[in-house]
Parts: C-alpha cells; sequence; structure tokens
C-alpha cells in the first residue's frame, strides 16, 4: 500500500481536490488580476500555469502588497523597508507551495527557535520546548506555562473550553455570529493571566481589538495553530526581505510562465456590461479587456470597483461588499540603531500590557539585508508594531501619512526601552515610520454574509484575506487560498484542471470530545433549570 503523500507533518491534514481537466488551455483565455499581493499572485500563478492568458495590476512598484518591501536610503547605505513582521507557518500548506514555484526546497525561509511572549509586570510564555501533536502540546503547554495555575484552571467553564476541539468547518464560523473574540473568553472564564496569550496575540494579529474579533475566528485559530494541527506552533521567516526572498522571483516566474506583471499602474474602472468580455481602465489611461477579472485589491479599492461597476451583481450582494469594514490602522517603526540588541534576546517578542506595543522584532537575527548593515555598522535593525491604534477603525483610507500620531512614536520608544534596557542610551541613525489602515476587518457580523470568491456574475471573482473561506485558514494562507480557489472556479468553468489545495483538518481531532461537551451542557442546563 503506498503511503498518502501530505504537504507537511501531519497525517491529518486535509486535502480539497482542484477540479479534474486539461492541463493547458486550447483557447485563448484571458483573465486581469487585480491587486500584485499574496492572493493575486497566487491568482496569477495558478491561472497562467494552465496556459491562460495573465495581466496581473500592481499600484506599487514591487509585487507582495501587505507582504512586500521596498528600497529605502538612509546616509548612502541601501537598506529595505516593509509593512512589518509576519510568520510564515507551517500549517500555511497553499502559501508554501506557492513559495516552492521559485524554491522547491523552502531554502529561503529559516526557522526560528522560540518566540516568546512576556506580559508587562507578569511573567513570560515560550513555545520552545512544547510538542507538537495535539493533544500533547495543549496539555503541555498548561502544564509548563505561569499563565495556568491550578486555581485559574478550576474555574473554567469546561463546556465552553471543549468548543475549541469540537470544531467543525465551515459551520464553526458561523457558530459564533455576533459573539466576540473577548465575549467568548468571558464566557469560557479563561483565566486572566492567559488572556494575554489568546487575545493580545491572536486577535491582535488580525489588527483588531479583541471586543471586535469574531470569536469563531478566534476558534478556528486556536484550532489551526495549536489544537487541531501537528504542525505545532512553529514558523520560518525569509531569509533576506520579502521582495528579494519571494515575490521577485514569482514575478519573474510568471513572466517566464507568459503572464504580463504591471506595477505602478492602478485600475480605476470596471465594465462587466458586455456579456462577452469584461473591461478595466488603467490610471495611466486606455483599458484592458478580457475574458474574466480577479480582484485581489486592499478592501476599500475592492468597494469602491464593485460600487463603480453598476451591472454586477444585485443590491443585496453589492450590500454586503459595501458592508465590509478595515480594521484600525497600525503602525510600524523600523529602526537602525548604533549598538547592538543584546545577544540573548529572541528574534521576535510578542508583548503584552507594554502599551501600544505589539512586538519587537530583531532584523539582523534572520534577514541577510540587516545582518550585512548590522556587521558594516555595529549597530542593530529593530522593528517595533502597534498594533489597532485607537480611534482608527473607520477611516479606511489606506494611508494615514508618515508623520506622528499623537506621540506613537515617543510611547513606543519608553516601551521598547521597558522591554529591552540596554537600548535606552542607543542612537537612532535612521528611522522608518509606516501607518496604514488598509486591512480587513474580521469582526462579529454573521460569517455567511461575508462577500465570498464567487459572485454574481461568473467572470468576477474576490480574492484576500477578508474573503469568506470555508476552510480554516487566516491571515497570508487565507489570501493565497482564496487567490487559488478563485483561480479555480475560473479554470473549472473552461474545462481546465484546477489545483490542489490543502488546510489543516476540517473537524476536530477526536469528535469524542463533541460528546461529551454536549453531555456536560445537558447535565448542566439541567441543572440550572
Amino acid at each position: 500500500m503506498t503511503a498518502r503523500w501530505i504537504p507537511g507533518r501531519d497525517a491529518r491534514a486535509a486535502l480539497h481536490p482542484g477540479a479534474t481537466g486539461a492541463l493547458r488551455s486550447s483557447q485563448a483565455r484571458t483573465v486581469v488580476v487585480v491587486g500584485g499581493g499574496i492572493a493575486g499572485i497566487a491568482a496569477s500563478v495558478a491561472l497562467a500555469e494552465r496556459g491562460v492568458g495573465v495581466t496581473l495590476v500592481e499600484r506599487e512598484a514591487q509585487l507582495g502588497g501587505r507582504v512586500r518591501a521596498w528600497p529605502v536610503d538612509h546616509d548612502g547605505d541601501r537598506v529595505t523597508m516593509s509593512r512589518g513582521f509576519h510568520a510564515f507557518f507551517r500549517q500555511y500548506y497553499n502559501l508554501r507551495a506557492l513559495l516552492r514555484r521559485t524554491d522547491p526546497a523552502l531554502e529561503r525561509l529559516t526557522g526560528i527557535g522560540d518566540y516568546p511572549l512576556t506580559l508587562a509586570g507578569g511573567h513570560d510564555d515560550s513555545f520552545a520546548r512544547i510538542p507538537r501533536t495535539p493533544p500533547f502540546n495543549l496539555a503541555a503547554f498548561v502544564a509548563r506555562s505561569p499563565s495556568f495555575t491550578a486555581r485559574d484552571l478550576s474555574r473554567v467553564d469546561i463546556p465552553a473550553a471543549l468548543e475549541l476541539l469540537d470544531v467543525d468547518f465551515p459551520d464553526t464560523f458561523s457558530a459564533y455570529d455576533g459573539q466576540s473574540a473577548a465575549e467568548f473568553l468571558d464566557r469560557l472564564r479563561f483565566p486572566a493571566g492567559a488572556r494575554h496569550l489568546a487575545l493580545e496575540v491572536f486577535a491582535r494579529s488580525f489588527f483588531a481589538d479583541p471586543t471586535e474579533f469574531s470569536a469563531g475566528e478566534l476558534v478556528a485559530m486556536f484550532h489551526t495553530y495549536f489544537v487541531g494541527s501537528s504542525e505545532g506552533l512553529l514558523f520560518d521567516l525569509p531569509t533576506d526581505d520579502y521582495d528579494t526572498a519571494l515575490w521577485a522571483p514569482l514575478r519573474s516566474y510568471l513572466e517566464r510562465s507568459g503572464a504580463e506583471v504591471r506595477t505602478r499602474e492602478t485600475i480605476e474602472w470596471l465594465d462587466v456590461s458586455d456579456p462577452e468580455q469584461v473591461r478595466a481602465g488603467l490610471g495611466s489611461g486606455g483599458e484592458l479587456t478580457a475574458d474574466a477579472v480577479v480582484l485581489a485589491a486592499d478592501p476599500a479599492s475592492t468597494r469602491r470597483l464593485v460600487a463603480g461597476a453598476a451591472e454586477l451583481g444585485d443590491d443585496d450582494w453589492r450590500s454586503r461588499v459595501a458592508g465590509t469594514r478595515n480594521a484600525p490602522a497600525f503602525a510600524v517603526w523600523r529602526l537602525w540603531l548604533d549598538r547592538r540588541v543584546d545577544p540573548g534576546r529572541p528574534a521576535f517578542l510578542g508583548t503584552s500590557g507594554y502599551g501600544p506595543l505589539d512586538n519587537v522584532t530583531v532584523l539582523e537575527r534572520f534577514e541577510a539585508g540587516a545582518a550585512r548593515w548590522s556587521a558594516d555598522h555595529q549597530g542593530s535593525v529593530v522593528e517595533v508594531h502597534a498594533y489597532a491604534l485607537p480611534g482608527t477603525g473607520e477611516l479606511g483610507t489606506g494611508d494615514l501619512g508618515t508623520g506622528d500620531l499623537d506621540g506613537l512614536q515617543a510611547r513606543l520608544r519608553v516601551e521598547l526601552n521597558r522591554v529591552y534596557p540596554e537600548l535606552a542610551a542607543a542612537r537612532v541613525v535612521g528611522s522608518e515610520w509606516l501607518v496604514k489602515d488598509d486591512c480587513p476587518l474580521v469582526d462579529t457580523s454573521p460569517w455567511i454574509r461575508r462577500p465570498e470568491v464567487s459572485t454574481p456574475d461568473p467572470r468576477v471573482k474576490l480574492a484576500g484575506d477578508g474573503i469568506r473561506c470555508d476552510f480554516p485558514v487566516a491571515l497570508m494562507e487565507r489570501a493565497a487560498t482564496t487567490g487559488m480557489l478563485a483561480a479555480n472556479a475560473l479554470l473549472g468553468d473552461w474545462g481546465l484542471a484546477g489545483h490542489d489545495l490543502w488546510t489543516a483538518p476540517m473537524q476536530g481531532r477526536h469528535r469524542a470530545v463533541g460528546r461529551l461537551r454536549r453531555a456536560m451542557a445537558h447535565r448542566r442546563d439541567a441543572a440550572v433549570s
């Protein structure tokens, strides 16, 4: 018997086969892909590999979207800036498959040993030496973590806690409609000392305040990253800046595959009134025509393009798209310092209770360009992040400028010095400051109402990390997955073979947990009545 191939170490990873069909198009099919982020790149690659003529349009000079990097100069030094740290988890099967197109062994990713979490005035948590296979990982973490005490655990609502193990996607997403992550943990009576693990790390990684972040997404993240997958909570980082390591090679791959990549270009309008072709207006003048279009743009751009395409969809669908919201703004501050961070510090540190500071990254620990700068200047390249900035959730402009935001920079420097005191006397020899608010908000509104990949017009597909997906995927992996799903939908309509996708298991690993949870909840409810 031949062993089943799996994309990682989890034998229970779920396969979602692409449709069968021809491997290459015999007709001159064409698609315009709007947006060169992960979703747009994934859709473009999936289409171009089947012989579809792709024109990928991206407004920035580089591909990568919210995971792009670009060059900057500091006193003659050519360095890079990005929109912040991103973790490439081992569960990101579809994103990693995309990267393997140009890096089959994923040699341009490197693992980090640990990413500790520190609570101000409290304790540190670590994921080092935690088993990777459920339920042993959960048991070991609870036993070793100072966040969980015996007294705290005795107060936990066990039936509610078992909901984290008793999942069935996509139904689990809808099961928590109207409930925030904070409310779910309140109902669970989650230990106060451990809430920073569940809220300050998980929820804020979506750039969302825990009171607005969907409880269904929180449960999905626990399943995907911890209790439902044996890949563990390990992740990799690119060995150089995002463009050098990831996206520039994929751009070359696309162009070798026959795709046209247009950077520094925008799509200003769509016209789907002609049943034979879709028209897309270019910001530079002129237009593109194609058989189909994939909208893989940022949320505000997608709303604008849909609103301007009067013939696209019915009133209900258009209202669903218009009803999407941007998450609060986030800030990224990259500092080139005249001295090095203590060598014992981790490459990445999550923080809670340090004001607006959410994490600290020491880039020379893994990024080649930063390492060269560090060696040349005997200094460090440090990046700090602040997520879900108060009072910015409804702006939706995509760019809040580069100036100070109510003293945020000064506060971040104070908190950085609290976390890493050796930097208090460090001089800043260069800095880049970025504040953006163009991420989707995964809120508590009904899951089924979120726009999905398919639209009322079969020639128009949506993709991105804010697009509804039946699978337990999130963030960069949701972008890659929906990009592939958008391409697969078009390929299937044209009789072409789709691409197989993989995810963490769609259900909890131990079905007996569900029966136990329901029995306990029934006994509790009967006792109350």
